[in-house]
């Protein structure tokens, strides 16, 4: 047992002043005389001895109720285990869960609501002097001070559900930067949640044992939600009129099975191919939506669903671009002073691209970054000027295509190559041999083929009477593409940057090979060129402070807008240069799902979508006990878990923070032993 105030013991020294009076009788005694005392006798000893045993008990009643009048004012306790109770004003932080999982529903409401009861209640236990932080998941600038009563009960007030989430150890870690700047030696923090498991890493929390930390758990009656995690493309690029394979995953977080659920795909507001899906209890499947673009430029796209009560996540928004116009230039060799018949024949005819030929000795390196595609044809040399703006270009994400020349200075292609960190060519093989081998797993030929169980050598496939010899370094990401009989590669591909590099073993030349006129020239430079196209991400996260890219770049005092598709949002985001790339940061500034449009001034750019953060779609949460066991197995000692099933919460709190306090039994004791020696004096004769 403690004391909350142990100065007030020293008052126990009153005891002495009944232990005085009773040792110190000073009443005077008026004797009585009688002719024979001996019949009095034995009744003399029964009176003293009685008188004796009243005196004694008079005397004990009295130390009592002295004694635990004394403890009433010095406010014993029993102290809770591994708890220190630290006395004066008290700062105190308590967290509100405002995601959306927060919306689920218990018999008392939203667990927002009552969040938000239970919060008021807490404050209404401490002292006027104490102070408050009021913190959410938005992590507002104004909930980084600590207020007075009347001012947090305004800022809850307040509080509505929100699309931000965060990890307990990210709560924590900013009630810590507050508490700590109070200058109160009692820090005490409340964390109201229904804990999910996908933001509880208690494992992660910093250990500030200065701190008392109270986990408030909230549980729903009903948790059971079905929503669209996430969406992808079966391929990189979209293409007019083409049919696109669009995956969407969908997840079933209830104890239920889902049969015939609808789904269904908007473009541009218009309903496409509705369809209907199965997904076990706590299971995943995955649904193919098939169209065709019928339109070119940005295509809004929205999924959707139909699920109670939880429907935030319900539709998820996707934006995606069909290309227009694909822009190829050529650069030609100034020593032979020719274009590529076959490549002009491709390209040139085919109004999907534009093709520009331009020779070395004329080339404008700035007009090489308004390009997707550029195909070196055939260049003798590549001069250490190119080979920066090349490779500048596919850092930027554009694609490079290279036929060597017969008469290639191999020096000047090894350094163009060792730039772009891939293998180069060594020397020339004039041995005949033929392709016998596709690399079927690559984009670039999905498609190509109507039977992929085959073999290639079954295939009439390109044959080779002379090719440069390319070399084999582990530190390439070199893939390749085609590959010949003796293993050397024919064609490959590398990343650099955000592009990509193709080179081919062999030039254009009848003299090399039949490539150009063999029936897999066209795919593969068509598929080429498609690819070449820069793409975006179909969809970004509201609260991840995502960066968007954008090759368009403002002049004069003009800046970008935000618009999502209905007009209803306006929003300016900062924006930096980097590299001939423009970044966009929207600074949490987005809070609507939906898709949008980036202006630059008020032309339209390009079609962004958000959605919300799928963290909050698992309603799967830990309960009371379950904290605990996870609390056992963590190294923090000053964290507990605060039960609210009992109505008197206060009750709880006071208990969990002081310990069990006695003060009131030892004023009940001390009034019991007052009246008992009232008794005494009045009855026992």
């Amino acid at each position: 047992m403690s004391f909350t105030y142990p100065a007030f013991l020293l008052a126990l020294s009153a005891i002495a002043i009944p232990i005085i009076i009773h040792l110190f009788n000073f009443r005077k005694f008026k004797t009585v005389y009688f002719s024979n005392v001996r019949f009095l006798k034995e009744v003399k000893q029964e009176t003293q001895a009685k008188s004796k045993l009243k005196h004694l008990l008079v005397l004990a009643s009295r130390i009592l109720a002295i004694t635990f009048l004394v403890f009433a004012f010095a406010q014993p306790f029993i102290p809770l285990e591994h708890k220190k109770i630290v006395i004066g004003d008290k700062a105190v932080s308590i967290f509100i869960d405002n995601s959306f999982s927060m919306d689920a529903v218990n018999k008392n409401g939203t667990l927002l609501d009552e969040a938000k009861k239970r919060a008021l209640e807490i404050v209404g236990t401490y002292k006027p002097t104490d102070r408050f932080q009021l913190l959410t998941n938005d992590f507002e600038g104004k909930q980084q001070r600590l207020v007075n009563k009347e001012e947090f009960i305004e800022l809850l007030d307040e509080v509505k559900i929100s699309p931000a989430t965060r990890s307990i150890s990210e709560i924590t870690s900013r009630q810590m930067d507050v508490l700590q700047q109070s200058g109160n030696k009692n820090k005490i923090s409340f964390i109201f949640s229904d804990f999910q498991k996908s933001v509880v890493n208690i494992d992660q929390i910093k250990n500030d044992t200065s701190i008392l930390f109270h986990l408030v758990p909230l549980e729903a009656t009903e948790k059971s939600n079905v929503f669209i995690d996430t969406c992808w493309f079966e391929t990189p690029v979209r293409q007019y009129n083409q049919i696109e394979k669009l995956h969407v995953r969908i997840k079933n977080a209830s104890e239920n099975v889902i049969e015939n659920n609808s789904i269904k795909l908007f473009i541009n507001g218009i309903q496409k191919t509705p369809a209907s899906f199965n997904v076990d209890k706590k299971a995943e499947t995955e649904v193919v939506l098939s169209f065709a673009s019928k339109g070119t430029g940005v295509q809004h796209c929205r999924i959707e669903l139909n699920d109670y009560p939880v429907t935030f996540d319900d539709a998820f928004y996707f934006s995606f671009e069909v290309a227009k116009n694909i822009a190829v230039v050529c650069i030609n060799s100034s020593e032979t002073n020719a274009e590529s018949l076959y490549l002009n024949k491709l390209f040139g005819d085919d109004s999907l691209f534009i093709l520009h030929n331009d020779f070395e000795n004329k080339l404008n390196y700035s007009t090489l970054s308004s390009n997707n595609l550029i195909v070196l044809n055939e260049l003798k040399t590549i001069s250490s000027g190119l080979t920066q703006e090349l490779k500048r270009f596919m850092n930027n994400g554009g694609s490079v295509l290279v036929f060597p020349n017969p008469q290639a200075d191999l020096n000047s292609y090894k350094e163009f190559f060792i730039a772009c960190k891939a293998n180069y060519y060594e020397r020339l093989d004039t041995a005949n041999t033929k392709v016998d081998n596709i690399n079927l797993d690559n984009p670039l030929y999905k498609d190509v083929f109507e039977k992929k169980n085959f073999s290639a050598s079954n295939l009439d496939l390109p044959k080779v009477s002379n090719h440069f010899v390319v070399s084999k370094t582990t530190r390439s990401n070199q893939e390749y593409l085609l590959k010949l009989q003796n293993g050397d590669v024919f064609l490959s591909k590398n990343d650099v940057g955000k592009g990509k590099l193709y080179f081919s073993a062999v030039a254009l030349s009848a003299d090399f090979s039949n490539f150009p006129k063999h029936a897999i020239f066209v795919p593969t430079l068509y598929k080429i060129a498609m690819y070449s196209q820069t793409s975006r991400p179909l969809f970004y996260t509201i609260g991840a402070d995502e960066t968007i890219e954008c090759n368009s770049i403002l002049t004069g005092e003009n800046v970008y807008h935000i618009k999502n598709v209905t007009n209803k949002s306006d929003i300016v985001p900062a924006h930096k240069i980097v590299d001939e790339t423009t970044l966009i940061t929207v600074h949490n500034q987005i809070t609507e799902a939906d898709n949008y449009t980036i202006f630059a001034d008020k032309e339209p750019v390009i079609g962004v979508s958000f959605n919300f953060n799928r963290k909050e779609s698992d309603l799967t949460c830990y309960t009371g006990e379950e904290l605990k066991e996870k609390l056992k197995n963590s190294s923090a000692s000053n964290i507990d878990v605060l039960e609210i099933n009992s109505k008197n919460l206060s009750a709880s709190l006071t208990e969990s923070e002081q310990g069990k306090k006695l003060w009131k039994l030892c004023l009940i004791l001390a009034l019991i032993f007052l009246a008992i020696e009232v008794l005494l004096l009045r009855f026992m004769k």
